[in-house]
């Protein structure tokens, strides 16, 4: 992958959050070409029927027609998709759900947070994270993104 050029796939139901993930792309220091889906099948159809995979895909949890623990599980047990990293995000977060998607193969799991600067600071920071040589899902420990006294954790 280009590390000036990233390809960004979201899947997201709300066409606010749309704008807003959107806007948090806007200074990151990578070019970033953003698609978005209304919903999991669309999702699906997308991925089965592209012949270039992005290099991250943004996934919220809520939305109609699949949810995003069922996209998850489709996605990993595809052999033509289960490389794809993928970022899941909600507004809410219980954490058997968390474990649930870290079990069946999440990068890492943000809450989506009313605070723009900071949710703009966790999806950057994310983006780095996933684009970076080798990226390998984290532990446990390390797979919700968190920010924290201004800082990343």
């Amino acid at each position: 992958m280009n590390s000036k050029h990233i390809n960004i796939l979201l899947a997201d139901d709300d066409a606010d959050d749309c704008l807003i993930f959107e806007r948090a792309l806007r200074d990151y220091p990578a070019i970033t070409n953003l698609i978005t889906v209304n919903d999991g099948e669309q999702l699906m159809k997308l991925l089965e029927t592209t012949n270039e995979l992005p290099h991250v895909l943004f996934l919220d949890f809520n939305m109609p027609c699949k949810n995003g623990l069922q996209c998850l599980v489709e996605i990993k047990q595809n052999d033509n998709l289960k490389h794809l990293p993928v970022i899941v995000y909600s507004t809410s977060f219980e954490n058997d759900v968390v474990d649930q998607l870290f079990e069946n193969g999440a990068h890492y799991f943000i809450r989506k947070l009313p605070q723009f600067p900071v949710f703009k600071k966790i999806i950057q920071h994310a983006l780095t994270l996933v684009t970076q040589e080798n990226s390998a899902p984290p532990l446990r420990e390390h797979f919700v993104l968190l920010v924290q006294n201004n800082l990343i954790a």
